[in-house]
């Protein structure tokens, strides 16, 4: 869930309803770990990852990963 005040967006957790914080996480692709900066849950952990992340700099590197 996303709310808006003024130019800021504060994305919260629909399960807790905690406002989401920037946190180091650790993902992991194909054998590779990488630690990335994402908006993540201070009470359940649960990790939120934007469309336009998903499909746009993740992708791109997932389809260099695997062109490997």
């Amino acid at each position: 869930m996303k709310e808006e005040s003024g130019q800021e967006e504060k994305w919260i957790c629909d399960k807790c309803k905690e406002k989401l914080e920037l946190h180091k996480v650790k993902v992991s692709y194909l054998g590779g770990n990488f630690e990335v900066e994402l908006l993540k849950c201070p009470k359940c952990n649960n990790v939120f990852i934007s469309e336009d992340l998903a499909l746009g700099k993740m992708l791109e590197v997932e389809k260099g990963l695997e062109d490997k």
